[in-house]
């Protein structure tokens, strides 16, 4: 396949796989509309962060160990469950009653570039995504390191994108989302979603 074409055909399927709806969107939605665009901003940063370390596993070869090592994936597995189900468990039994007056900024509940980060790291679908996903796209004969990172950034260059679209959705709708029932519902609904990705990660094989 020619590399103009494996540079396509890959940003094609990262688009899919980045317009999915999933953990990273409800996070960062979630961020934008009940803290600030700028702690929504550090959340997609550590998401994205996330997706380089775990590019770097893959082009010096220890991501290859989470792919052929039960007790690695399952170790893995467990602490991102444990970490994703505590988040949630905290948004779901403590909700945010307000936010930041219109121009102030909201105050943090916690560093989200770090939980961002977390998030995608301890999370083995990722690392097996890009252990068996990103070497089909590599031209044989080609320097894997560099295609590697190439290609990783080309799906944290979207990444940005898509949660720069996200952040902006939620400009129109800032009156309604500053108030507190709305808040509390948005808090336990991505908390929700937090336990049961927990529950479906713990849960799930290979």
């Amino acid at each position: 396949m020619p590399f103009a074409d494996n540079l396509i055909a890959f940003t094609l399927a990262a688009t899919l796989l980045t317009l999915t709806p999933g953990l990273d969107t409800a996070l960062i939605l979630r961020t934008a509309a009940v803290e600030s665009r700028q702690q929504a901003l550090r959340a997609a940063l550590g998401i994205n962060a996330g997706c380089l370390l775990w590019g770097a596993a893959v082009a010096f070869g220890l991501g290859a160990l989470i792919a052929v090592s039960e007790l690695a994936y399952n170790l893995l597995k467990y602490c991102g469950a444990a970490y994703l189900a505590w988040l949630g468990v905290n948004m779901l039994l403590r909700p945010r009653q307000s936010m930041a007056p219109a121009g102030e900024q909201a105050p943090s509940t916690g560093n989200w570039f770090v939980k961002g980060m977390l998030g995608n790291l301890l999370n083995p679908k990722v690392g097996i995504f890009y252990v068996s996903f990103l070497p089909q796209f590599i031209p044989q004969g080609q320097p894997l390191v560099a295609w590697t990172f190439g290609l990783v950034g080309i799906h944290v260059l979207l990444g940005l994108l898509w949660a720069t679209g996200l952040i902006a959705a939620t400009r129109p709708l800032a009156e309604v989302l500053r108030r507190e029932r709305v808040i509390r519902w948005m808090d336990r609904c991505t908390g929700l979603v937090f336990v049961l990705f927990a529950a479906r990660l713990a849960l799930s094989r290979r």
